[in-house]
């Protein structure tokens, strides 16, 4: 930057000998001095008037052609002082540039009547001017998401970027807040190095996954989630810091009936809890409060503020970071039930949180949370940091707490469930070893922290298995029984397993799903109470013995899901038993854009059935039962190739979808009586489902149900299935034999390598 002024200001010197009245002016990013690698130069040419027009056109030429010749960007202007305050006063975003004019060269005291007369009229519009600034934040927070927890960011424009730092400059030139602070400042300087060494590669704010790894090993980070864990520590700073400078300077600006001045509101006070008081809009404490000698208080103050729905005030919260001491191990009881109370208020105690953990009081209460602090989830399953997913989930479980009849376990194992993720090794086995030791200092009693311990240890039981295994096998119910123990586990799991899906993101937690661990969770309690499931949980049930009585030799119908959800429906299929029905189906399924969830198919006396729960993409409708039936009759004669078509299909499905690397995997699960369990892991891919089931086939393998489900990219299939003498799988070569023809039909270029024990 100093090169480039040295320049500019050789260039006036040349063209204007005597400079008087004229000047050069750095603005937008150039002018505050921040400019990233190839940015524009970009420039005011400001005179007095009093020079003859073609003098200043020779002038501007003179600086301007050569910055061209030498391939610079260059965004230019020539103005009196007067015309630029008119373009000011007329355009928003001039207004916001000239904000940071700098003097480069030429008469400084032209310079500086111009900075002071832009300033001056923005002080004195602020009443106008920053509802606009706020509704351009809002509207560029709206186009860009989230810096923090983007995959992706635009470090620039996304909310928590540099744009909202320049923004709080605005309104600190309007005088109705401070100055961004030191940990704005220093969060903005992260952002700019990161920025510059970007532009230097790419010429762009947005912060791509290829070059994420780049980007950290130039700046000296350990790798890319180190990189990242910094940007969302920025970018929340930042953020948070914008929301309290706007929420401040709009309690102050309110426009007149006419002359649109600015006007002071009148301090308003009311009490909110013990030692907590509102004034002014804002939550601080009241005056005989004192910190030093009250730990309890900084949780007063924040569930007053969570139930008010009203931000802390800054030096409220400064004062509650340097003068409340440590609570005692374990709580006092009080604490505890303010704590609680805090999380029970919902998505209002998200920002109380934030604020708590921006001035470092939230690691005060929970140690552990340094672990999970902006640790990222590079993936598009997850949309938040873990330490954000924590307390959206916290905020979701607030809406189930009528649920269960531990609500205040519930939201403390929402906002604990994913805590180990900051440790080496399984995050549920870590966190629940955490967890022990924070229900203990918190003052639970041991019952209350064996059974939060126990929820989030197993937070992921219900959903992981209600997604890969049979609600209706009881060897599965048993298993899910005796590894809770109890009712109360269960009440609390069903409504975490929302709360956690909910705050993952919206692939996570569906009506499918919902449904899915509905089911589990009733057969369950179902067991829990003494009603075991009997029979053969493979037997035919009336309506499959009803589709197999169907005339015909070969039925498709398309209909609506049976419980009515109106995202998903089912295809059903009978006739004349025949090799290859089921591959056949899931392939036209396939070629007609449906997502299969769950599969079933019988057999009996030469006649078969199958069943697929199915979901349209993208929200298209239903295709016709007359044209899938078409295609299907197609594939079994042998007339319509469904390996060719997905082949085509696949090309345009990958497009856009960032699929796992990770090689497919199969193993087998012999605790269900009379059949094995196939649990393939794979990348998502068109017809994935086909190519599992005709691997199956082509092995001799009769598949009685399919439960299908995605995790990020990838699907986890669970398959029942029975060998070629109608039992579970036998051992040995078969099963060696098996594993080779499923993944290599996933995957082309697949090659034998030795795997895990064939009775995994």
């Amino acid at each position: 930057m100093e090169t480039a002024d040295r320049w500019l200001i050789g260039l006036l010197d040349a063209a204007a000998p005597d400079p008087t009245g004229i000047a050069l002016l750095a603005v937008g990013a150039y002018g505050r001095q921040e400019p990233a690698f190839g940015s524009d130069l970009d420039l005011v040419l400001v005179h007095d008037g009093k020079h003859d027009a073609a003098i200043i056109a020779k002038i501007a030429d003179a600086v301007w052609y050569p910055i061209w010749d030498a391939g610079v960007a260059l965004d230019h202007s020539v103005r009196t002082v007067d015309e630029a305050t008119r373009v000011a006063d007329e355009d928003f975003k001039a207004a916001l540039g000239l904000l940071d004019a700098r003097h480069v060269a030429g008469d400084a005291e032209l310079a500086r009547s111009l900075v002071s007369a832009i300033r001056s009229r923005w002080r004195a519009r602020a009443a106008k001017r920053l509802p606009e600034l706020a509704q351009a934040v809002a509207a560029r927070h709206r186009s860009n998401g989230e810096v923090a927890f983007l995959l992706e960011p635009d470090i620039k424009e996304a909310r928590g970027g540099l744009r909202d730092v320049e923004a709080q400059r605005a309104l600190a030139a309007a005088w109705v807040v401070d100055s961004p602070g030191p940990a704005v400042r220093e969060a903005a300087e992260t952002l700019l190095d990161i920025r510059g060494e970007l532009h230097r590669r790419t010429d762009r704010d947005r912060l791509s996954l290829q070059d994420q790894e780049a980007v950290a090993t130039a700046l000296g980070y350990a790798g890319g989630d180190e990189l990242m864990a910094a940007v969302a520590a920025a970018a929340r700073t930042i953020a948070w810091s914008w929301d309290n400078a706007w929420y401040r300077a709009s309690r102050r600006i309110r426009p007149t009936s006419r002359l649109g001045r600015l006007v002071s509101r009148g301090p308003q006070r009311r009490p909110l809890d013990d030692g907590v008081v509102e004034q002014d809009g804002e939550v601080v404490l009241a005056m005989a409060a004192a910190p030093a000698r009250d730990p309890v208080l900084v949780l007063r103050a924040a569930r007053a503020a969570a139930r008010a729905e009203l931000p802390i005030a800054p030096y409220t919260l400064e004062r509650l970071s340097t003068e409340a001491p440590p609570l005692d191990s374990p709580w006092p009881a009080a604490a505890r039930d303010a704590f609680v109370g805090l999380l029970a208020t919902g998505t209002p105690a998200i920002g109380v949180l934030e604020a708590l953990d921006q001035v470092g009081v939230l690691e005060g209460l929970l140690p552990d949370w340094k672990y999970v602090r902006n640790r990222p989830q590079r993936n598009p399953y997850h949309r938040f940091t873990v330490d954000r997913h924590l307390t959206e989930a916290a905020a979701h479980a607030a809406g189930l707490t009528r649920n269960v009849s531990r609500p205040d376990l519930l939201v403390v194992g929402a906002l604990l469930h994913d805590i180990g993720k900051g440790r080496p090794g399984d995050h549920s086995v870590v966190g629940a070893g955490l967890t022990a030791d924070i229900a203990a200092a918190m003052g639970f009693p041991a019952a209350d922290a064996d059974l939060l311990t126990s929820v989030v240890r197993h937070h992921l039981l219900l959903p992981d298995t209600a997604a890969r295994r049979d609600p209706d096998d009881p060897a599965t119910i048993e298993r899910v029984a005796e590894t809770l123990g109890n009712s109360d586990a269960l009440e609390l799991l069903v409504a975490l397993a929302e709360a956690d899906g909910v705050a993952t993101g919206p692939t996570a937690w569906t009506r499918w799903k919902a449904r899915l661990v509905g089911q589990l969770a009733d057969r369950v309690l179902a067991f829990m109470e003494g009603n075991a499931p009997a029979g053969d949980p493979f037997a035919l049930s009336p309506e499959q013995q009803a589709l197999l009585r169907r005339e015909g030799d070969l039925t498709l119908t398309v209909g609506p899901d049976p419980d009515g959800l109106p995202d998903a429906g089912v295809v059903v299929v009978t006739g004349d038993d025949r090799h290859g029905l089921l591959g056949a189906v899931a392939g036209v399924v396939a070629l007609h854009r449906l997502d299969v969830r769950r599969a079933s198919a019988v057999a009996d006396a030469g006649r078969a059935a199958v069943e697929l729960a199915v979901a349209p993409r993208h929200g298209d409708p239903m295709p016709a039962s007359a044209r899938m039936g078409a295609d299907l009759r197609r594939v079994l004669a042998g007339d319509l190739s469904v390996q060719e078509r997905l082949a085509e299909r696949e090309r345009a499905y990958a497009r856009g979808r960032r699929g796992s690397a990770a090689p497919a995997t199969l193993r087998f699960d012999d605790r269900t009586p009379g059949a094995t369990v196939v649990e393939v892991r794979a990348a998502d891919r068109a017809g994935v489902l086909y190519r599992m089931v005709d691997a199956l086939d082509r092995a001799g393998v009769q598949v009685l149900t399919a439960l299908v489900s995605s995790i990020g990219p990838d699907v986890v299939n669970s398959f029942y299935v029975r060998g070629p003498d109608g039992e579970a799988l036998p051992f040995g070569e078969f099963r060696n034999t098996l594993r080779e023809t499923v993944l290599a039909g996933l995957d082309p270029d697949f090659t034998t390598e030795p795997g895990p024990p064939t009775g995994t």
